[in-house]
């Protein structure tokens, strides 16, 4: 049996390879999505006090720490008992959105617009930001000040981009600035309308892309994501919905304390990303994705104006429940949208002045879960505690890992279409690159191995050949 490694996968954050195996005749055998590196935060946060847990664990990922910060500060909520002030819990949510907006820039202008734009084919020296640079300035400007304005939200609010100490538990540490609030105001237009015109764009090429829609991931699986109480789409609060492959409701408003009735997590030989599943179904038949193809899934609507029209239009054009995993592209473009006018919603609530952020108060349960929206997918954060409050146990489900299963289960479709082993060609390799970067993974935040660690030290010769092989 032949084999081929890309080693490492580009464009991603993290570190990953990809093996395909191929069969006397060069066809693809099977597959296997390895994730090369380990995190370990769950461990070593203990014996640390749970009011800690948001800025500790924000320092997991530098593109999507305020996730984590909302994640943690939930969890911690619910050790406090409290029910923190209604404009804290704006003020999170207005965080957020910026937060998503600059992510969900960086996936869709940074690492998949040099595919999208340049193609799957083209010469892989200029196939980046560089490229997109050189052959759509203009798109590649607006890429740029997208994502700036993000940053300047989460700035604003939380005085620094990267890993602020704003979010605490309780709500937040300090109220809006009135003059942040106005200079909020006066840049959502510009950024509105570099999402509206990347969108328009987006739509009248996406068609090209029949082959990759086809067989990037198109499979049926379940779907999951947060929902507020009409069934819309939710980033920050509300409960889990759990969709089935033809879109009926399997479980609907799932409080975060129930999460581990319906979701399980599995350790796979080969990687050291947990496998996350649906318990009714089993491991691995429980499948599901989660993200913002899910989101829009498990949605019945958007909630805001201008999303609510893309909403319509992008079901219309790819059915109720949409398959493909090609268009998390899509999908995340109309959630930019949805964000940009949720923050204008916020922005003119007169509450949103309010200097009543945070409520107060000690360890008055020992358990505490968090759950909310990352830009890649669904985030658990699970405590427990001492009477002291220092934490005991910790466990972290990341949006990414939830995909791991659907992430290797796509880069084995793409592999079976389009590698031919008997005449490769660099493209081929690209595609089953694509397809991770479709879901955008997240794999520093995601590595949290659960159980033994699939350890492997290989002997080998001085000729390369492995002489012995020990497995954990």
């Amino acid at each position: 049996m032949k084999k081929i490694v890309i080693d490492p996968v580009t464009r991603i954050e993290g570190h990953a390879k990809i093996t395909i195996n191929l069969d006397k005749d060069g066809q693809v055998s099977d597959t296997a999505f390895h994730v090369t590196q380990v995190r370990g935060f769950e461990k070593f946060t203990e014996g640390r006090p749970y009011y800690e847990m948001p800025s500790i664990t924000a320092r997991i990922c530098g593109i999507c720490p305020i996730s984590h910060l909302l994640a943690s500060s939930k969890a911690c909520d619910a050790i406090m008992s409290v029910q923190i002030p209604a404009t804290g819990k704006k003020l999170r949510e207005l965080l957020h959105c910026g937060q998503i907006i600059q992510s969900h820039a960086l996936s869709f202008f940074h690492l998949s617009a040099p595919d999208l734009l340049l193609g799957f084919d083209s010469d892989p020296a200029r196939r980046n930001i560089i490229g997109v640079l050189e052959d759509h300035p203009a798109m590649a400007k607006d890429g740029i000040a997208l994502r700036k304005f993000g940053q300047r939200v989460i700035e604003g609010l939380a005085k620094e981009r990267i890993h602020p100490s704003w979010i605490v538990p309780g709500g937040v540490n300090a109220p809006l600035d009135p003059a942040i609030r106005d200079r909020f105001l006066a840049d959502l237009p510009e950024a509105k309308a570099i999402t509206l015109r990347t969108l328009a764009f987006f739509k009248g090429v996406v068609d090209q892309f029949k082959e990759e829609i086809d067989n990037f991931g198109n499979m049926q699986s379940m779907h999951v994501g947060l929902v507020d109480e009409t069934g819309g789409l939710q980033m920050y609060d509300g409960g889990l919905r759990f969709i089935d492959t033809e879109g009926k409701i399997i479980v609907d408003h799932m409080p975060a304390s129930d999460y581990g009735k319906y979701i399980g997590e599995a350790s796979v030989p080969y990687s050291f990303l947990k496998a996350p599943y649906f318990k009714p179904l089993g491991f691995p038949d429980g499948l599901y994705r989660v993200g913002p193809l899910a989101r829009l899934n498990v949605a019945s609507h958007c909630g805001t104006p201008i999303a609510d029209v893309e909403f319509k239009e992008y079901h219309q054009r790819f059915g109720k429940i949409v398959h493909s995993s090609f268009h998390f592209h899509y999908a995340r473009m109309i959630e930019i949208i949805y964000c940009l006018e949720k923050m204008e919603m916020l922005l003119a609530d007169p509450q949103i002045l309010s200097k009543h952020v945070r409520a107060q108060a000690g360890v008055n349960c020992l358990e505490g879960i968090g759950v909310a929206e990352a830009p890649r997918g669904t985030l658990v954060h699970h405590y427990k505690v001492n009477e002291e409050g220092a934490i005991v146990w910790a466990n972290l489900i990341i949006a990414t890992g939830h995909n791991n299963l659907a992430i290797g289960k796509s880069v084995e479709q793409v592999a079976k279409h389009f590698v031919q082993g008997k005449k490769m060609k660099e493209g081929m390799l690209n595609r089953v690159s694509a397809v991770v970067r479709a879901y955008d993974p997240c794999l520093s935040c995601s590595t949290h191995a659960d159980g033994q660690y699939p350890l492997e030290i290989n002997l080998v010769d001085t000729d390369g050949s492995v002489v012995d092989t020990l497995r954990s």
